[in-house]
């Protein structure tokens, strides 16, 4: 199993309407993500700096390199980046963390 980390930026006055999204997730986005290898996924905010904070746990073989190519990826990304940092491609800016320590 492979750890992952990395942080998000939401706008102001989003965090409301960010977990409301997660709280609703789409089923066809999860078994997309299921199926890429994604396990044990954690989103967290530090409400003072709109920072989120992602873990996500990947299986060895996993694919998630090709998630940013599925087309209900692409619509979760659309439909989220009115209220997070986003790229051209409308991905969210995600800065990745290297990880410096782990206790199993």
């Amino acid at each position: 199993m492979k750890r992952n980390a990395f942080i998000m930026h939401l706008h102001p006055g989003c965090a409301g309407e960010y977990k409301k999204r997660h709280d609703e997730i789409w089923p066809a986005l999860k078994e997309e993500l299921h199926r890429a290898g994604v396990r044990n996924y954690s989103i967290y905010l530090d409400a003072p700096s709109n920072t989120l904070f992602a873990y996500q746990e990947l299986t060895d073989d996993a694919s998630d390199n090709e998630l940013p190519g599925k087309d209900v990826v692409k619509k979760w990304w659309r439909m989220m980046k009115d209220i997070m940092d986003a790229n051209p491609d409308e991905s969210p800016v995600a800065d990745p963390l290297r990880e410096v320590f782990h206790l199993d």
